[in-house]
């Protein structure tokens, strides 16, 4: 389900990687909700033992660079933006980076910390920001790091030094490839892949890909693995990693809510790596990878998966704990919707039931049937509204709500 991690979390830029234990661990940096700023002042590490994504394990702060516990000696305070993870011979590596563009590492025993002994990553700190950190079969390891053009080189044994001799610009440009930021490597079927940022749409909200055949390249452009734009009205990039995890393989990335570009949150979507090594678009989903949403059960307006117009994720006043979709209207009800993907209406369902509260009209369409009920909304508080349908959508496909009126609030819906 998306997001993977519980609602009070606001994660971004994650990198998930399979370590020795077999689980799947996840790194990102902590964005806090209501707040204008990027990033915050501590990384959490959560893991998880589920094919499906859904249970997750938080294993707490495992490093903090606030005024008060400054973890990074010579930028104390400075917030930590996109951080990457490793294990080389048995111990792990966290790799920070911050608003100065400082470029650290920690280390520790176990993956899930604590991280301690910190160095500057040389010949990288003070020169741009989003660490990224990969070790090859034959066990060389490799750092890239940068904004706008990435640059790279090979790592010393003591993971912190770079060897100055193997130092790479310009491995991938905003000119050539549209790079941005976000750099993460990994390599299948002895190709090399680098996910980012790609910007080549107009915003930074996809994340690509390039493969070459040596991780300091040279790269070619493959195409876009997934993009968020209308996850949020305010929505600005994307920054994630692709993992394979029993049996299946993922892309992780992150997309806004509340209105901003930086209460940021974690998805997870199956991808699919052909004989001819290219990978196909996938569209961001309320699912991920644990299977349609039932029609028949009560389903959270805030799975939303995409939004036009004036919609967003919000807190419910009402429900602490709980979102809901807020801003629901508009003059056009086609510029004014949510979708929800995809959804299982089994042999068909003939009636959907919408807590909704404001003034108005809901309208469901779905993939294959089109438009196929509405209803009138006047309800100063959350009530049901039925809508009757004209066609009984029946199987797995995607569907739409869709709004006519203002600043309606829909909690949830149902089909019978």
């Amino acid at each position: 389900m998306n997001p993977l991690l519980p609602r009070s979390f606001f994660m971004a830029d994650g990198e998930a990687h399979v370590f020795p234990d077999g689980r799947l661990y996840m790194v990102g940096s902590t964005d806090t909700s209501g707040s204008p700023d990027y990033c915050g002042s501590v990384h959490h590490i959560w893991s998880t033992d589920d094919p499906l994504l859904e249970h997750w394990v938080d294993h707490g702060p495992v490093f903090e660079n606030s005024a008060e516990k400054p973890g990074i000696p010579w930028a104390p305070g400075v917030p930590l933006y996109a951080p990457d993870m490793i294990c080389k011979d048995g111990r792990y590596y966290l790799y920070m980076c911050g608003a100065n563009a400082f470029e650290a590492v920690a280390s520790a025993d176990r993956p899930e910390g604590p991280y301690g002994d910190v160095h500057r990553i040389e010949g990288a700190d003070g020169d741009g920001i989003d660490p990224a950190v990969f070790v090859d079969d034959d066990g060389s390891a490799y750092f890239f790091w940068g904004q706008f053009h990435l640059r790279g080189a090979r790592l010393k044994d003591n993971m912190y030094e770079l060897d100055m001799t193997t130092f790479t610009d310009n491995i991938l440009t905003e000119q050539l490839h549209g790079f941005h930021e976000g750099s993460s490597l990994r390599k299948f079927g002895g190709r090399y892949y680098m996910v980012f940022t790609d910007i080549s749409r107009g915003r930074a909200t996809c994340m690509s890909y390039a493969v070459a055949d040596s991780p300091l390249g040279p790269y070619k452009k493959g195409g876009v693995l997934v993009d968020n734009i209308y996850c949020d009205p305010a929505t600005w990039n994307d920054h994630g990693s692709i993992e394979r995890f029993k049996g299946r393989t993922f892309v992780f990335y992150h997309r806004s809510s509340q209105n901003s570009g930086t209460s940021r949150r974690m998805c997870a979507e199956p991808i699919t790596i052909l004989p001819d090594g290219s990978i196909p678009e996938v569209p961001m989903t309320s699912a991920g990878a644990s299977g349609p949403l039932d029609a028949f059960s009560e389903i959270d307006a805030s799975l939303a998966c995409r939004m036009k117009g004036s919609l967003y994720i919000a807190p419910d006043p009402l429900s602490p704990g709980r979102e809901l979709l807020t801003r629901c209207g508009g003059g056009n009800w086609l510029e004014a919707w949510a979708e929800y993907r995809p959804v299982n209406f089994g042999t068909g369902a003939h009636k959907l039931t919408v807590n909704i509260s404001g003034r108005g009209a809901v309208i469901l369409m779905t993939e294959r049937d089109g438009r196929i009920g509405r209803a009138a909304v006047d309800n100063d508080s959350p009530a049901p509204v039925e809508l009757y349908l004209e066609k009984n959508p029946e199987g797995i496909q995607t569907m739409w709500l869709l709004f006519e009126g203002s600043d309606m609030e829909v909690r949830s819906f149902r089909f019978e």
